[in-house]
C-alpha cells in the first residue's frame, strides 16, 4: 500500500508582493529537501497559457512526502511555522490568502495486499 502524501500548498500574495513571497518560499526548499520524508519540495509560479487557463493563486508547492508522519513533522519544524507566523499570520505578512491541502493516491476502498501473510 503506498502511504505517498500529496501535498498543494497555494498562496495569493497580497498587492505587490509577488517576487517577495517567491523568493522567501524558495528559502525554505534546500532545508525540507533535506528532510528524510521529503520526495518533492518544489514552489511554483503560475504562467500564461490558452491550454491551462484555470483559477488558481499565483504560487503552488508542489510537495510528495514518503508518508503522513513526514509531512506533520515537517509541518512542525520551527522553520515552517515561523515562515506561517511571519508571511501568512502576521498583518504585514506577505500572503494575502493560503490554502494547504493534502492527498492520497489510493482509492477509499483500495484492497492492498498484506505482504506479511505472503510466503
Amino acid at each position: 500500500m503506498s502511504s505517498k502524501i500529496y501535498c498543494n500548498a497555494q498562496f495569493l500574495p497580497k498587492p505587490g508582493k509577488e517576487t517577495e513571497l517567491f523568493k522567501t518560499l524558495q528559502s525554505l526548499e534546500p532545508n525540507t529537501l533535506r528532510e528524510d520524508g521529503c520526495i518533492e519540495y518544489r514552489v511554483t509560479r503560475q504562467i500564461p497559457s490558452p491550454f491551462a487557463n484555470g483559477t488558481s493563486y499565483p504560487i503552488v508547492f508542489q510537495e510528495v512526502w514518503r508518508d503522513l508522519s513526514s509531512f506533520e513533522a515537517h509541518c512542525q519544524r520551527t522553520e515552517i511555522q515561523h515562515f506561517f507566523q511571519t508571511y501568512c499570520l502576521a498583518e504585514d505578512g506577505l500572503a494575502e490568502k493560503w490554502n494547504v491541502c493534502i492527498y492520497s493516491d489510493e482509492p477509499e476502498d483500495y484492497d492492498a495486499p498484506n505482504i506479511t501473510n505472503c510466503r
